[in-house]
């Protein structure tokens, strides 16, 4: 990449062509191949483990008072150091980068399914987490720098949001398998070949674009600042959730977050090579899909869980049967990014995918607001879940293009890491605040009801099953009004023209000017 890209001359969008064949890019559809699959990996880890939980835990002898440390060593790690990785992958480079998250993530995967201990497994989340944090910014800013051409950039990203949105999903199909028929520590062993394909593929076939790295020395302050708020605010929610949002704890966690974060924001102010520029997030356009990617995520981490809990729970289905009735919402994702978001991307603004997107999947999610004890799943949670797989797709490929399109190529690695966090943040936040709602609304459906059952087993065991279903509606009608609110600030906040519209790894828009017409087109030289 030439360093005179900044400086390009901004041209008409409809001028700007890719040259198909261009030296470097080549492979880039193969190592498409690769860097999917690593994503797969890390979208499939953060639902599979979740799944062999109970088994492992008995294995190891985890306490119920421990077991969360499973979760919650892997999520504080991920999401704490994000923003670090993402500044890693720019001044390391986003192919070394990626191929050392995938080597370490591996490792860490062969030790968690080794593990003999608690102590073990939850060192091993906490690695798994750490390396996750370097391999997943390194993805999504290689698929930022390689892929330039519109259609090219589209159906690149429509690949990538497919596997974001739906991995999550066939996670629980694939845990299940491995749980039932094999043993909980294959959920772990698994990723290893994900990782060593992945690794391997990308060292012959990623060719970075050359001139894209940030040399600038590291922030140090940022990155104590950044890791130590980030951890602070998942860790708060993560507590909130078994200990309540009044424990002295969980309220100084907030409290630390707050305080940690903003002085992390006056840093970057004022320091010469910041951490996180704040041009990447104070661009209306990358604002806006930040802000409307993490209130999605909040909603629909939430429902995974009570759906999974709903299956398995009331409906008495088994691991592998849970994880298949999740196959609509996959399906719907998979249509609605690549043969739906992936067409339009070139032809609409982002806004009219993303806004739309996020709404339908409210109008699906408000259809299972009327869940009941013995709700069928053909006609009630089959359209339910193939609407909101169809609006998060459709919203979700658009949204991942947007919140690199046009950022310095220097910027790439921070920029997709903004892109996890807020997905990291957002599962943390759902997880957290949906649970706490639904368990409180059981709570008080039970005491009002339960004396109605009287001494009769089966009417009290029916009491308690509503008052969980009960639990589960009233915190769905939460998530029903995030993603509405969502799709409103996509619809506003959101202003840039057709997202695939030009070749885009060249200078930044800084404030957004011209984006609804034209981009900065930069000069590729190689």
């Amino acid at each position: 990449m030439s360093e005179t890209a900044a400086q390009a001359p901004r041209v008409p969008a409809k001028t700007a062509r890719h040259v198909p064949g261009e030296a470097g890019d080549a492979n880039r559809w193969k190592a498409l191949v690769f860097i999917a699959l690593a994503q797969l990996m890390v979208v499939l880890d953060a639902t599979i483990v979740n799944i062999a939980l109970p088994s492992a835990q008995h294995d190891l002898g985890i306490s119920d008072g421990n077991r969360q440390w499973v979760v919650t060593a892997y999520a504080l790690a991920f999401g704490g150091l994000l923003l670090f990785g993402g500044r890693i992958a720019d001044l390391w480079g986003r192919k070394r980068a990626f191929v050392l998250g995938l080597t370490g993530f591996a490792a860490a995967s062969a030790l968690g399914g080794a593990a003999t201990t608690g102590a073990m497994m939850f060192g091993a989340r906490a690695l798994q987490g750490a390396f996750g944090a370097l391999l997943a910014p390194a993805a999504l800013s290689l698929l930022a720098v390689m892929f330039t051409d519109a259609r090219e950039r589209a159906k690149a990203f429509g690949i990538y949001g497919a596997i974001a949105g739906g991995g999550g999903a066939v996670g629980l199909i694939l845990g299940g398998f491995l749980t039932e028929y094999l043993d909980w520590r294959w959920t772990f062993f698994v990723n290893i070949p994900f990782a060593v394909v992945a690794a391997a593929g990308a060292y012959f076939v990623i060719r970075e674009p050359a001139g894209g790295r940030n040399r600038s020395p590291l922030d140090i302050p940022g990155v104590v600042l950044s890791t130590l708020g980030l951890v602070a605010l998942v860790y708060g929610f993560t507590r909130a959730e078994s200990a309540g949002w009044g424990d002295a704890l969980t309220v100084s966690m907030f409290v630390a977050s707050v305080v940690l974060l903003g002085a992390f924001v006056l840093v970057e102010s004022r320091v010469k090579a910041p951490l996180l520029p704040l041009r990447v997030i104070l661009e209306r356009n990358r604002g806006g899909v930040y802000l409307s990617l993490g209130l999605a995520i909040i909603g629909m981490f939430g429902l995974f869980l009570f759906l999974t809990y709903y299956l398995q729970i009331v409906q008495g289905y088994s691991p592998v049967k849970t994880g298949f009735a999740f196959l609509p919402m996959i399906a719907g994702m998979i249509t609605g990014s690549t043969q739906i978001g992936a067409r339009l991307m070139t032809r609409v603004p982002a806004r009219r995918l993303m806004g739309p997107g996020f709404l339908v999947a409210a109008v699906g999610m408000l259809l299972l607001t009327q869940l009941k004890v013995d709700s069928s799943y053909a006609a009630l949670l089959l359209p339910g879940m193939l609407l909101l797989g169809l609006g998060m797709g459709t919203a979700f490929m658009p949204a991942m293009s947007l919140a690199t399109l046009g950022v310095q190529p220097r910027d790439a690695g921070v920029a997709s890491a903004m892109v996890n966090t807020s997905q990291q943040v957002g599962g943390a936040i759902g997880t957290a605040l949906l649970n706490t709602i639904a368990s409180s609304a059981t709570a008080a459906y039970i005491k009002d009801h339960m004396a109605n059952a009287g001494t009769n087993k089966g009417g009290q065991q029916l009491v308690q099953l509503q008052g969980l279903v009960h639990g589960y509606t009233n915190a769905i009608w939460f998530a029903v009004g995030i993603l509405a609110v969502a799709g409103v600030i996509a619809l506003t906040f959101v202003n840039a023209g057709r997202p695939g519209s030009t070749t885009v790894t060249g200078a930044d828009s800084a404030a957004g000017e011209g984006l609804e017409d034209e981009l900065p087109v930069p000069v590729i030289a190689h």
